[in-house]
């Protein structure tokens, strides 16, 4: 006889499932028995300072491996999006930006006290197409981008947690460095977004197996 299993009691399993694996992956586990892949929802906002303007990170999905000693490797591709922001404090200027990985996101879930919290690092190209100055374009071209990738952290911040299966939050900063192929609007671009003191922060949810 067969039976059926509700799509509520499906969910419920997969959680506890994934609960259960990750309690083994804490517990330090033998590697074969404990290394789990988990997806989450990815959503956030990075803020350019030299721009002084907001940038929407996601939709995303975040694929991610964790290992018994607690190594995290995720891989997650982001949506390309748009900026806006203000050219010597008047001119409108919008540009689309994408950010292209470099290789996996890698990190390390970890104890403190009686919290797990996550450390990872990101690297990106961030790539501008399709800009313009008010209603006028630049002419960058479709092969402006950094010169070298930005390495970007997303760390769970003092005193909140990062759950295996419901996720968390995750916030970091982060340098831009100058752009290259941009045409001749290279040197303007140059000086006008590189720079310290960029932030991100970025939220999880949603753990499931995949």
């Amino acid at each position: 006889m067969k039976t059926r299993t509700s799509r509520g009691a499906r969910g419920r399993l997969t959680l506890a499932t994934l609960g259960a694996t990750a309690a083994l992956v804490l517990a330090g586990a033998p590697a074969h028995a404990a290394t789990i892949d988990v997806d989450y929802d990815a959503n956030g906002t990075t803020h350019v300072a030299s721009t002084n303007s907001n940038i929407t990170l996601g939709p995303a999905v975040l694929h991610s491996s964790v290992e018994a000693d607690g190594s995290f490797v995720g891989n997650m591709v982001l949506p390309g999006t748009r900026t806006e922001f203000k050219l010597l404090g008047f001119i409108p200027v919008t540009a689309n930006v994408n950010f292209e990985p470099v290789g996996p996101t890698v990190g390390q879930l970890a104890r403190e006290g009686r919290k797990q919290v996550l450390t990872s690092t990101s690297k990106y190209y961030v790539r501008l197409t399709n800009i313009k100055a008010s209603i006028f374009p630049l002419f960058a071209g479709p092969f402006c981008r950094t010169t070298n990738p930005v390495v970007i952290p997303g760390n769970t911040p003092a005193g909140e947690a990062f759950d295996t299966v419901n996720g968390g939050r995750l916030i970091g900063e982060y340098s831009i460095g100058n752009f290259q192929n941009c045409g001749l609007n290279t040197l303007l671009i140059n000086s006008i977004i590189p720079g310290s003191g960029n932030t991100i922060e970025l939220n999880l949810n949603n753990g499931r197996l995949p």
